[in-house]
C-alpha cells in the first residue's frame, strides 16, 4: 500500500520527500505509521523501476531539497492498480480506504464502479470476527460483553459502508458519460 500512496500523491503534484511522509502519516494515521526505513527505500525502487523522478533543487537555507514526480511509468502503474486492487485492498478495510483516497483519479466511471462492486460483494459475504461450527458468529449470540461489542461495532461499520457503496454506484453509474 506504501507504493499506491506515494504514486497517488505524486499524482496529484510533485513533492518533497518529507511533505509525502506528512501526507502519507495523515492518511494512514496511527493505524500504519510509516517510518522513514519503509518510506525513502520504496522511493529509491520506484525510481529505479521507472515509477519515479528525483531532481535536486536548492533549498532556502542552505541544503538542497530533492523533489519526487511521477513519471508516465509512474502515472500508468498508479491507474492500473486503482483499476484492478489486489484482493486484500479489497478485503482489508484500512487498505481499502487508501485505494479509495484515490480512486477519483481513475478517470472512468465505470472502472470506478468496477471497484466498489468489488467491496460491496465482500461486504454482502456473511462474516464474523468469530465461528461456531463453520458459522459465523451474530452479535446477538455472543456471550462475552467485549466481543460482542466488536460485532455491533463491525456491524454498524459494515451498514454504513454498504449504504454508501449503494449511494455512489447509483451516481457513478447516473452520471452523463457513464457506461452503464
Amino acid at each position: 500500500m506504501l507504493e499506491l500512496t506515494i504514486l497517488g500523491f505524486l499524482y496529484e503534484r510533485p513533492l518533497h520527500g518529507y511533505d509525502l511522509k506528512d501526507r502519507i502519516q495523515g492518511l494512514s494515521g496511527h493505524v500504519r505509521p510509516v517510518s522513514d526505513g519503509a518510506l525513502y527505500p520504496a522511493i529509491t525502487r520506484m525510481v529505479k523501476a521507472g515509477l519515479l523522478e528525483r531532481r535536486t533543487e536548492p533549498g532556502t537555507s542552505a541544503a538542497p531539497r530533492r523533489t519526487l514526480s511521477l513519471t508516465p511509468e509512474g502515472r500508468a502503474e498508479l491507474l492500473a492498480r486503482l483499476r484492478d486492487p489486489k484482493d486484500v485492498e479489497i478485503t482489508d478495510g484500512q487498505r481499502f480506504f487508501t485505494l479509495l483516497a484515490f480512486l477519483g483519479l481513475l478517470p472512468d466511471r465505470a472502472e470506478q464502479a468496477a471497484v466498489l462492486r468489488r467491496r460491496q460483494a465482500f461486504l454482502n459475504t456473511p462474516a464474523s470476527f468469530f465461528y461456531e461450527n463453520g458459522a459465523p458468529v451474530r452479535a446477538e449470540e455472543e456471550p462475552d460483553l467485549f466481543r460482542r461489542g466488536m460485532l455491533r461495532i463491525a456491524r454498524a461499520t459494515g451498514t454504513a459502508e454498504k449504504q454508501w457503496l449503494t449511494e455512489a454506484l447509483r451516481e457513478l453509474e447516473a452520471a452523463p458519460g457513464a457506461d452503464r
